[in-house]
């Protein structure tokens, strides 16, 4: 009787890992996908299986949480308000699922509720700004105070200055320093496991350049 006990018992183990292992290696992949390609319709296949990666494997919250990340990059591309206030609705609800399955918030989920807001200024600059910005320095803020060492914290922060105008303290040149502390806490950090977000890394280098093409000029 004890033996059986014990075989059940590691039969469930074994179970357990395997379906937590198939987890990674299908989120590794798709969002792999995802986050390769500049192709707008790829991206929303991508987007589409996370999804579904998410709803199946309901009890992860890093299903829900890179469903979110994929939603708020598709309105990048997107040229409708709506549509991409429709992904932003989606990529919310995801988020927030995200933090349900956690019992919290950590700083990779003030992350992007700080992409959300952005992304919400974005399809109405004038109208949004002031709600909005509110919202993403505050998730910002949060991210920081639970982990300086996030680099995404720093990326987003940049961003935020170099298409904000000089005259309100932005510019191309405010922007810099951010992405550059962006980029050193990259540098420390190499490794592109899917259990430990690391995106990012690619569009802090994209943004220094873009910093450095204006110094030349």
């Amino acid at each position: 009787m004890k033996k059986q006990i014990l075989l059940a018992a590691a039969t469930m183990m074994i179970a357990g890992s395997a379906m937590a292992q198939n987890f990674t290696e299908v989120l590794q992949k798709n969002f792999t996908a995802y986050d390769t390609t500049q192709n707008q319709q790829r991206k929303l296949e991508a987007s589409n299986k996370l999804n579904l990666i998410a709803k199946k494997f309901d009890k992860e919250w890093l299903g829900s949480y890179y469903a979110a990340y994929a939603k708020v990059g598709l309105t990048y591309n997107e040229q409708e308000a709506a549509k991409k206030d429709a992904y932003l609705d989606e990529a919310q609800t995801f988020i927030d699922d995200a933090v349900a399955l956690l019992g919290k918030d950590n700083d990779e989920t003030h992350v992007v509720k700080a992409m959300i807001a952005n992304a919400r200024i974005g399809v109405d600059p004038k109208n949004r700004w002031q709600k909005y910005g509110k919202v993403f320095d505050e998730n910002l803020d949060k991210a920081k105070e639970l982990n300086p060492e996030n680099p995404r914290i720093y990326l987003l922060r940049g961003i935020s200055k170099f298409y904000t105008p000089k005259m309100f303290g932005g510019g191309k040149k405010a922007a810099l320093p951010y992405f550059e502390k962006s980029e050193t806490i990259f540098a420390a950090h190499p490794e592109t496991d899917i259990v430990k977000p690391y995106w990012g890394r690619e569009t802090t280098a994209y943004f220094i350049n873009m910093t450095k093409v204006e110094e030349k000029e």
